[in-house]
């Protein structure tokens, strides 16, 4: 009877403290991926992602936004954090410190759990050129269970950029979004994934060479245009379902319409019809698969930036 007494304390100690049984995956910043992706950092160092580290705290109003929120330090807030910083931890007892602007994990997801994963090519001293095709297979899985966001996981970025860029984080209640717009934080309502990431964050070094960053094709182009839209709809949706002030709902409202009139371009895939009828991860995810392949230019071209069409 006192084994089963102390087990059951156990459980419920657990249950009131998960994070012993189970550490949430952790940053550990653009200096631990600089080793491997020295081409990669270097784009990222002339963003306004690295650079505003510096100066975001000081633009117009941030002080005002701060305090409508009821917080500080941009860098102490979780709100602000959440979108603008990359918190940094040396392992997962430490509380972390903002050490720099949006980066690699922003995007890739927390390397703590993934990192050993992704460089490991089989075996000790083996680089990626003596990797055999089944273990990089089994590599890129492993890294995908333990959170790793891959470059080819297109909607899975598309959704990171949307929760900060479309003011959508499922971590942060629209009221908050809310009062923050009633104090001038700004919203972009026409972010668009191609525009954004094949301009100035473009990082698309792959083999067989390498040091070139290259450019996509227009059925590229146009396949990364629509999970885009897809990403839109979604965040928009879901953050339409919440409570948000009607200035964070007529944001949200107009991200939606434009997605869903983006979408029904898209006539030839009975995916994306699907997708504008019921917003969720699920189908937009459905939707991305059924891309694969597929040169929709001619249904959407008319659609892309015009620096891409």
């Amino acid at each position: 009877m006192k084994k089963i007494r102390q087990i059951l304390i156990f459980i419920t100690f657990l249950i009131v403290f998960p994070s012993l049984l189970y550490a949430e995956p952790y940053n550990q910043g653009p200096q631990t991926c600089l080793e491997c992706h020295e081409s990669e950092h270097a784009v990222w160092k002339e963003t306004k992602h690295f650079k505003a580290f510096k100066d975001v705290h000081k633009r117009d109003k941030a002080d005002v936004i701060l305090e409508a929120v009821g917080h500080k330090s941009m860098k102490k807030s979780e709100v602000c954090t959440a979108c603008h910083y990359t918190i940094v931890q040396k392992d997962a007892s430490d509380e972390g410190r903002a050490k720099a602007g949006p980066s690699c994990e922003s995007c890739h997801g927390a390397s703590s759990d993934w990192l050993e994963v992704h460089n490991d090519f089989g075996g000790k001293g083996l680089k990626a050129k003596d990797e055999s095709p089944e273990h990089k297979k089994q590599r890129i899985e492993s890294a995908i269970s333990k959170g790793m966001i891959w470059s080819f996981m297109h909607y899975d970025i598309a959704k990171n950029c949307n929760s900060c860029h479309g003011l959508g984080r499922s971590d942060i209640n629209p009221e908050i979004m809310a009062k923050m717009l009633e104090a001038g934080h700004p919203a972009n309502e026409k972010f668009e994934l191609v525009k954004y990431s094949q301009g100035s964050v473009r990082h698309r070094f792959y083999p067989p060479d390498i040091t070139n960053n290259a450019k996509m094709t227009k059925p590229e182009l146009a396949r990364l245009y629509i999970v885009g839209q897809a990403a839109s709809l979604v965040s928009a949706s879901q953050a339409l379902s919440g409570n948000g002030g009607e200035k964070y709902k007529a944001f949200q409202t107009k991200r939606l319409n434009d997605a869903k009139n983006a979408l029904s371009k898209v006539t030839s895939l009975p995916e994306a019809k699907a997708l504008i009828d019921a917003p969720s991860d699920e189908n937009a995810i459905k939707l991305s698969k059924a891309l694969e392949g597929k040169d929709l230019s001619g249904e959407i071209g008319d659609l892309l930036p015009s620096e891409y069409k």
